[in-house]
């Protein structure tokens, strides 16, 4: 088994591994990988439901998603992405073209938490398609102390798609107006302690206590420092690649740029947060 860095600020690489048959070993190799580098991409693999589910459960308990009209009918806990990319006529299905598109982290909106989200290249595109990352305990660190300072103790409410309400057509009605979920600017992260720059302005409905005015300026102060110089990671997809990337510490963009008349399908899956002894915890 190899592992490599996949750039200087986040990702790794590992080949040359089974995760159906790895050793207790490996395991530890790819999860220690994986906690220092944020994303960790196990490539060439060939999976059934089964093996993507349970590999998945080894880094916590898996959950299903939000979106119910893209869950597997046999697997609610598997989401499939990409499916019905284009409407009957040909047209592009935007909501389901360019979703997960912006920067985000998965489940700010979820009670449950999101410690890790697991996506599984099954059909790739010949161009285009490509997942973008980016190291938020970076972004932390690029902030001037002072603003450091000021944003010490604010929290931000988070819905799915935010203020907007941004693709809740996805949803169903009766999960449109669910409340929102509070989680603290500045986070800690629960097994490496590194501190994280925690701001999703995908998902953001407002930041706790702050007049609109300030609060519209404080958002665009803090979206000018999430992607800090050198903290950027693409990945350029093939058959066979699964990727886990850490929710508490990374941030991450779909790039919606790939040949409409061309599939780019993915198996998902939400691994829940949990404390240092297992208990799942609500951020």
């Amino acid at each position: 088994m190899k592992i490599e860095k996949a750039s200087p600020g986040c990702g790794a690489i590992v080949t040359d591994v089974d995760i159906r048959s790895m050793s207790d070993a490996e395991w530890r190799s790819i999860y220690e990988a994986w906690l220092e580098a944020g994303v960790i991409c196990i490539r060439g693999q060939s999976l059934t439901i089964q093996d993507f589910l349970s590999y998945g459960q080894r880094f916590g308990q898996i959950f299903p998603h939000l979106v119910k009209k893209s869950r597997h009918p046999d697997h609610p806990e598997l989401t499939v992405m990409g499916i019905d990319a284009r409407n009957a006529d040909g047209s592009v299905n935007k909501p389901v073209y360019t979703r997960g598109h912006g920067w985000h982290t998965d489940g700010p909106w979820d009670p449950k938490g999101c410690k890790a989200t697991q996506l599984y290249g099954l059909e790739i595109p010949s161009r285009g398609g490509d997942t973008l990352f980016a190291n938020m305990a970076m972004a932390y660190d690029a902030l001037p102390i002072s603003l450091q300072k000021r944003i010490e103790g604010l929290e931000a409410d988070y819905v799915y798609g935010g203020a907007s309400r941004k693709s809740a057509d996805l949803l169903e009605p009766e999960d449109r107006n669910l409340p929102p979920v509070r989680h603290p600017l500045i986070r800690t992260h629960r097994e490496t302690g590194q501190k994280t720059l925690y701001f999703n302005p995908t998902h953001l409905l407002r930041i706790v206590g702050l007049p609109d005015q300030e609060a519209t300026a404080l958002f665009q102060e803090l979206e000018a420092y999430q992607i800090a110089p050198g903290a950027e990671y693409r990945h350029k997809w093939q058959v066979g690649d699964l990727i886990t990337w850490d929710n508490r510490c990374t941030l991450h963009s779909a790039t919606a740029d790939y040949p409409i008349e061309e599939r780019r399908i993915h198996w998902r899956c939400t691994i829940a947060s949990e404390d240092a002894k297992g208990k799942l915890v609500t951020n």
